[in-house]
C-alpha cells in the first residue's frame, strides 16, 4: 500500500469496517437472482406474477425493494442495482448476505461499433475497469472477467431461442460525460463492444465475494458516428423480453 494514486493501494484485507453481513442476516430468499435496469419492465412483472416483496434493501434514495417471484418452477429474486458503479456494487454486496449467490444482470450498454443494432444482445466476457468500486474489490488490473458458467448460462439460452448475440469486452466507466473520442478509440483496439456503468463492479465483486455473475447486455445509443445518437434506446421493445433470458438464463446455474 505504497503508490503514489490511492486508487492502487489495493488491501485484500477480508473484513472492512463496514461489513453488510454483520447487519444483513440471510432470510428465506431465492438462491438465483436477476438484476434488472429496467424499471418498468419490473413494475410489470411485480404485477403480473403477484411478486412478493422479501426484503428492502435501501439507501438516501430511498427502499428498493427486493422481489421474489415463482418461475419454471423455481423461485427468482429480482432488484433493481440502481446506476453507477458504487450503488450497483453495493447492492449486490448486501443482496448476497441474504442469500442469492448466482446472478445474471440484464442491462443496456452505449455502442462503440455502428453495427451493432439498437436492442441487439450483447454478451460481456471481460470489463475494462475504468471506474473505482472494482479497485476495492480486487489488486490493480485492466480487467475483469465474469464467471465462465454465468457466460455459458447465457449462450445457452440465447442458442436456445434462436437469439442473434455478440460476444467481446465492455467498457466500464464512471465519466457518463468524459467519454471522448480518444479514449473511445483505445477501447476500442482493446476489444470493446460496449460501454456501461457497472460491469466492472459486479464482476469485482462477485469474484470477491465467491459468487456466480454474469451479464446480458442490448445495444443502446451509439457513440461510434460523429455526432452521438440516443436511438430512443430506453424505448426499446428488447428490454423486457432480456429480463426473461436472463431469468431463464441464471435458472440454469
Amino acid at each position: 500500500m505504497n503508490n503514489s494514486y490511492p486508487i492502487l493501494d489495493f488491501d485484500g484485507e477480508p473484513e472492512a469496517i463496514i461489513e453488510p453481513h454483520r447487519v444483513l442476516k440471510p432470510i428465506d430468499i431465492a438462491e438465483h437472482a436477476v438484476l434488472c435496469f429496467f424499471q418498468e419492465v419490473i413494475e410489470k412483472v411485480v404485477a403480473e406474477y403477484q411478486a412478493r416483496v422479501v426484503y428492502k434493501l435501501g439507501s438516501e434514495i430511498g427502499p428498493n425493494p427486493v422481489y421474489e417471484i415463482d418461475y419454471q418452477g423455481k423461485r427468482l429474486a429480482i432488484l433493481h442495482p440502481g446506476v453507477g458503479a458504487p450503488l450497483a456494487g453495493g447492492f449486490l454486496d448486501e443482496l448476497r448476505c441474504l442469500g442469492p449467490r448466482k446472478f445474471i444482470a440484464a442491462g443496456g450498454a452505449g455502442v462503440l461499433k455502428p453495427d451493432i443494432a439498437v436492442g441487439h444482445v450483447v454478451v460481456p466476457t471481460a470489463a475494462i475497469r475504468d471506474e473505482g468500486l472494482s479497485y476495492h474489490y480486487l489488486p490493480p488490473g485492466r480487467e475483469v472477467e465474469p464467471s465462465p458458467e454465468a457466460v455459458a448460462a447465457i449462450e445457452a439460452t440465447l442458442q436456445h431461442h434462436h437469439v442473434p448475440y455478440v460476444k467481446g469486452k465492455t467498457w466500464t466507466t464512471d465519466g457518463l460525460f468524459r467519454e471522448t473520442r480518444s479514449r473511445m478509440a483505445k477501447r476500442l483496439a482493446e476489444g470493446c463492444l460496449t460501454v456501461e456503468m457497472e460491469a466492472a463492479a459486479f464482476f469485482a465483486v462477485a469474484q470477491f465475494r465467491g459468487l456466480t455473475f454474469g451479464q446480458l447486455l442490448y445495444g443502446g445509443d451509439d457513440l461510434s458516428g460523429d455526432e452521438w445518437d440516443g436511438r430512443r434506446w430506453m424505448q426499446h421493445s428488447s428490454r423486457e423480453k432480456l429480463f426473461w433470458l436472463a431469468a431463464e438464463a441464471v435458472l440454469r446455474l
